[in-house]
């Protein structure tokens, strides 16, 4: 009666092989961190400092295109934007994609 090679390789291993076969999945969890996740993170960090920083005056680019001027920031979330002589618009701020000119504060 002699063993068969498939009986004797799974003889041996226990914690070390099991520990082996999560490498694979750590190493892709942690690719997909370093490529993935955390720039994501920075970006919308980003974005948030740029939503809270707005201010009356701004120049300011929507995410459906639309430039116009920022003439009022509500508390709630939402901006008034004139995009022409006369025509305002309230927009949430969340969808500003970028200021295109900041104004500067007043001098002191």
């Amino acid at each position: 009666m002699f063993a068969t090679p498939a009986y004797a390789q799974a003889a041996g291993g226990g914690a070390a092989a099991a520990f082996t076969s999560f490498v694979p999945l750590i190493l892709i969890f942690a690719i997909m961190y370093f490529l993935l996740i955390r720039p994501q993170q920075k970006k919308l960090k980003e974005h948030k400092a740029l939503v809270e920083a707005l201010r009356r005056g701004d120049q300011v680019l929507t995410q459906g295109g639309i430039v116009g001027k920022v003439t009022h920031v509500n508390d709630d979330g939402t901006i008034l934007v004139e995009i022409a002589e006369g025509v305002k618009v309230k927009i949430v701020k969340a969808t500003i994609v970028s200021v295109m000119n900041k104004t500067e504060p007043a001098a002191a």
